[in-house]
């Protein structure tokens, strides 16, 4: 198995960070390649320039192999921090310049005059871990739970990846002892999720 890891958290040690590696190791300890990309630690330029925009576009080599690692992927894990609902712009642009038109997904006639989308990734599954220190319940009933409608409905709805997403919430406030009972969760979900 083949799984492209993308973490988009600025700083070195962060439990985003920690969540990395524990996904790291249990996959590598099941014999899967992975490969990581910390976006902020490689300088990834998230800015989605006009000459990137047509589907011919001729590509600068770090996104032609983001691009090529993603097409290739079984699974597909990402990891960031909630940033006003939203992931850091850095994993934004990773986004408009990786997932693009043509290698992530298409449009296909709908047979009603219209387009749907149609997925062109093979992964099997994506896992999303976020983290917040707005409390879960906040942001599913006050917020209406963007980062899951992000993730599952628009980014890997519209590229054909079936996903989940695993929010922990108060991290601010968290334990040792409570961080460790969430690094357990990461380990079972990845090998529900990607065994």
């Amino acid at each position: 198995m083949n799984v492209s890891i993308i973490l988009g958290h600025p700083t070195p040690g962060s439990f985003n960070h920690a969540i990395v590696t524990t996904v790291a190791d249990t996959l590598r300890a099941r014999g899967a390649t992975v490969t990581i990309h910390d976006l902020y630690a490689e300088n990834f330029d998230p800015i989605y320039s006009a000459p990137e925009l047509a589907r011919d576009a001729v590509l600068p080599p770090v996104i032609e192999q983001h691009c090529h690692e993603i097409a290739q992927a079984d699974g597909i894990v990402i990891v960031h921090p909630n940033y006003w609902s939203r992931p850091p712009a850095m994993l934004c642009g990773w986004v408009d310049r990786v997932l693009r038109p043509g290698r992530a997904y298409r449009f296909v006639p709908d047979g009603k005059g219209g387009a749907r989308p149609e997925g062109l990734l093979k992964a099997k599954v994506a896992l999303i871990f976020t983290t917040a220190n707005t409390p879960d319940e906040v942001d599913r009933t006050v917020y209406g739970d963007p980062l899951e409608t992000h993730w599952c409905k628009v980014v890997f709805g519209l590229c054909g990846v079936p996903a989940v997403r695993r929010s922990f919430s108060s991290v601010i406030v968290s334990k040792p002892e409570q961080r460790a009972a969430w690094l357990d969760e990461v380990r079972q979900l990845v090998n529900e999720r990607l065994g």
